[in-house]
């Protein structure tokens, strides 16, 4: 069965799959400046939709809770107020409440009434270049599997650049539509904290079936990459029809190609 995305903005997206309502990291404020221990952050562009517009949804799935452009103020009150949350170790910690942590390739499940249900497993995700982890922290991304055999498995790679973490996210899992987080981003010295586009291309390839949807591309000073550069990279090299752009705010039905 296809899938809906809804892009919020950066790297915040309402995934709708099987009757199930998933938002990734929730940034919903506006534009302004977050001075972070090390680095100030500048949020340009505003949500698409705002917080109380959502709806009722089943759970959020977070990355990481430390930098302000994966979870910022009303996103931290948004996730504190869902039914279900789930991310990394630390940051359930951190959080507190009914937090839950993962570590990579733990998992979680959510069910309906109708029987149906979801898995979801925390992936390997490295925020930037081997030996980054002391400076960036930990960070997980997902992989959603629907109890129900017609529908493909959705890999969201949270805050990552491309490395063998998400390599073995590809031995492991057939998934129909990838969520890579990319734009390049760039904040303390001349080297990538998320995927670029030789990265989302390796992904590209990694996952030969997958439409790649890529979120984390706009809405910040330090992403360095759009998804127009995206665009010409696909098309380039011959898999423009596997990427999917999104319009923010527009929900899209996305099928495996």
């Amino acid at each position: 069965m296809p899938i809906s995305i809804t892009l919020i903005g950066g790297p915040t997206a309402l995934i709708e799959i099987d009757g199930f309502r998933l938002l990734t990291d929730p940034t919903f404020d506006a534009p302004g400046a977050y001075q972070l221990p090390h680095v100030k952050l500048e949020k340009t562009i505003g949500p698409a939709v705002k917080a109380d517009a959502i709806g009722p949804i089943d759970a959020v799935l977070l990355s990481h809770d430390q930098h302000a452009d994966n979870l910022d103020n009303t996103g931290r009150d948004y996730l504190l107020n869902a039914p279900r949350a789930l991310t990394t170790e630390a940051g359930a910690k951190r959080l507190g409440g009914h937090v839950e942590g993962l570590a990579p390739w733990a998992t979680a499940h959510l069910k309906d009434d109708d029987g149906n249900a979801l898995t979801i497993t925390a992936t390997p995700a490295r925020h930037g270049p081997a030996g980054i982890e002391p400076l960036s922290g930990d960070v997980i991304g997902f992989v959603v599997q629907s109890s129900r055999k017609d529908t493909r498995a959705v890999y969201i790679s949270g805050d990552t650049t491309w490395f063998d973490g998400v390599a073995e996210v590809a031995r492991r899992f057939k998934c129909g539509v990838v969520l890579p987080f990319a734009g390049a981003a760039q904040t303390r010295g001349p080297f990538h904290l998320t995927m670029d586009t030789n990265d989302t291309i390796e992904t590209a390839r990694a996952f030969p079936d997958a439409m790649i949807v890529p979120l984390h591309t706009e809405g910040w000073a330090h992403f360095r990459q759009s998804g127009e550069d995206l665009r010409k990279t696909f098309d380039a090299l011959g898999f423009g029809t596997r990427l999917r752009l999104l319009e923010p705010g527009v929900p899209t039905v996305v099928e495996a190609p």
